[in-house]
């Protein structure tokens, strides 16, 4: 009987071997769920990065007035109307 017991134990752990610590373990889900995690949160990063692009993008297609302030600030450009006045602080 003692051989028969040992024989089926034996059998219930390598059923189990492949649950905790083959190649779908239970160990490999843990690490890969951490993994799609860590990608969804850089992805929404990115995503937010991309939207403030694209609100600009569209901005600088639509409106004048942030092409206005980007030459003005980026390039230093001024209209034919205005007056540049450039203080010097020593």
């Amino acid at each position: 009987m003692k051989p028969l017991a040992f024989g089926l134990a034996a059998l219930i752990v390598l059923l189990q071997y492949p649950l905790w610590l083959g190649k779908g373990s239970w160990l490999k889900v843990s690490e890969l769920e951490a993994q799609v995690a860590e990608q969804r949160a850089t992805n929404a990063n990115l995503k937010a990065r991309n939207d403030a692009m694209d609100a600009e993008v569209r901005d600088l297609k639509q409106g004048s007035e942030a092409l206005e302030e980007r030459a003005r600030t980026e390039l230093g450009m001024i209209r034919k109307d205005e007056m540049f006045y450039q203080v010097v602080v020593k």
